[in-house]
């Protein structure tokens, strides 16, 4: 007993003291610990506000996260709205298309795309199974896509508009102005017009139509609107680029036009 109080006896001696002066700067009214009280609490106060503040800043960019995850989530929200809203535009055009057209259409949905080289090509969900041939012409409700050039039981290929093989007579309005519009291969946003002559009346913005003076194409379908017109020294024809009025990056669903090319007036063209 007498060894263990040895071991602890200093430990306690300083435990004591501390209780001591704990009780005495608590009791004592002495103006020198009161001002040692005052500054204590100033230091705490101090400290306490600085802890405060760390607290506060933590919370705000809690607050500033959650609410650029909501911001993000709304943000998606009025995309896919948007996107809703186009694509409902879309189907409520093509059904006033099928509702006016004088041929019969069979509709069809883009299942595959490949719009990044020379030929690009669409691939749709009809085929001979519902009742489409090669070279029937394929539009949407803001004018020509392309025309088929292969056809399966369930499936069919398209040949766009933007393919280095593709071409179609057209006529410029209103100048009643006949050309052949097809694509150059250089740029994805316009087509060329082709076999324009110089005393041809044509400006920015005229537009361009099918003339009905192909074994495909019937009269009438919107192909684009004029965005250059300029002559190159030497040619005795205008050099005319078109602007087409149906994007290939947006379509996705399309009409098929059942009407079967003149296989006299097709061996003619080839």
């Amino acid at each position: 007993m007498t060894r263990m109080w040895e071991q602890i006896r200093d430990w306690a001696l300083v435990g004591g003291l501390s209780l001591i002066s704990v009780v005495v700067l608590l009791t004592s009214n002495e103006p020198m610990l009161n001002g040692l009280r005052a500054r204590s609490l100033e230091i705490t106060s101090s400290v306490e506000i600085v802890f405060s503040g760390l607290g506060r800043y933590v919370r705000a960019l809690e607050e500033n996260e959650a609410l650029r995850t909501q911001n993000v989530e709304l943000s998606n929200d009025v995309a896919l709205m948007r996107a809703s809203q186009a694509e409902n535009e879309r189907l409520q055009g093509l059904l006033a298309l099928s509702d006016s057209s004088h041929f019969e259409l069979v509709a069809a949905r883009v299942v595959s795309k490949d719009i990044t080289q020379e030929r690009n090509t669409f691939v749709l969900d009809v085929g001979s199974n519902d009742g489409v041939e090669m070279n029937m012409a394929v539009i949407d409700s803001r004018g020509i896509i392309g025309k088929l050039v292969f056809v399966s039981e369930n499936y069919s290929k398209v040949m766009t508009y933007l393919n280095a093989d593709f071409f179609a007579p057209v006529m410029v309005y209103p100048s009643n102005t006949d050309g052949i519009i097809g694509w150059d291969g250089v740029r994805f946003d316009r087509l060329i017009l082709n076999h324009i002559v110089l005393s041809a009346k044509l400006q920015r913005g005229d537009a361009v139509v099918t003339s009905g003076q192909s074994a495909i194409f019937q009269e009438g379908y919107p192909v684009g609107v004029i965005d250059t017109v300029y002559a190159e020294p030497g040619l005795s024809t205008w050099t005319v680029y078109v602007t087409p009025i149906a994007s290939l990056d947006d379509a996705l669903h399309v009409f098929v036009v059942k009407s079967k090319p003149n296989p006299e007036v097709m061996q003619m063209i080839d």
